[in-house]
C-alpha cells in the first residue's frame, strides 16, 4: 500500500517556476535560428534538374575500349579479374576463328566478360592492371534498378560502339 502512495507522489507535478512560465524568450530564440537558416545557401542540389560536376578522378561505369580499327582491345589475360578485391569480374577466354580476326586484336579474346556491379567497389584496380588499356571506369553513374540480375553487366553493355557505327 505504501508503494502505491509513493508512486502517486512521483507522478504529481510541481508548480512551474517564474522562468518556466515565461517561455517566450525560448520561442523567440528558436524562431531566430529558423529565420537565419531561411537565408543561408542550401547545402543540397535539386538532383534531377541540377547535377553537380564530377571530380577529375571520378570512377563511373566500366567500359571496354576498342582500338583505332574498331577491334576489341581485351585479350582475356585475366589480370583485371585477378586484381579485383571484390571478385566482381568474371571472364571466359576463347580463341578467335580466322573469320573473326577483324573483330579482335589478337588470337585470344574474352568470349564472356561480366562485371557484377553489386560487388564492384569502384577501386580502379582493374583499370590499373590491364596491360592493353582495355577497361576504363569513365562512364556515368550506375543507374538504379530493382532486380539483382540487371546489375550484372556483360559485353553488350560494356563494350563501346565501333567508330564506324558512331557516325
Amino acid at each position: 500500500m505504501e508503494a502505491l502512495t509513493k508512486s502517486k507522489k512521483v507522478l504529481e507535478q510541481k508548480p512551474l517556476s517564474f522562468m518556466e512560465k515565461i517561455y517566450l524568450p525560448a520561442i523567440g530564440k528558436g524562431m531566430a535560428i529558423t529565420f537565419s537558416h531561411l537565408f543561408k545557401k542550401t547545402a543540397t542540389v535539386r538532383y534531377p534538374e541540377v547535377q553537380r560536376e564530377f571530380s577529375v578522378n571520378f570512377r563511373g561505369l566500366h567500359s571496354l575500349k576498342r582500338d583505332e580499327e574498331g577491334r576489341e582491345r581485351c585479350t582475356a589475360c585475366g589480370l583485371c579479374a585477378l586484381s579485383c578485391p571484390a571478385e566482381a569480374i568474371t571472364m571466359i577466354a576463347a580463341e578467335a576463328k580466322p573469320e573473326e580476326k577483324h573483330l579482335y586484336r589478337e588470337e585470344k579474346y574474352a568470349a564472356t566478360y561480366e562485371i557484377n556491379m553489386l560487388r564492384c567497389i569502384f577501386c580502379g584496380l582493374c583499370e590499373e592492371a590491364c596491360p592493353k588499356e582495355a577497361i576504363y571506369l569513365d562512364g556515368p553513374i550506375v543507374p538504379a534498378d530493382y532486380l539483382r540480375k540487371d546489375f550484372i553487366y556483360g559485353k553488350d553493355k560494356l563494350v563501346e560502339e565501333p567508330l564506324q557505327m558512331k557516325k
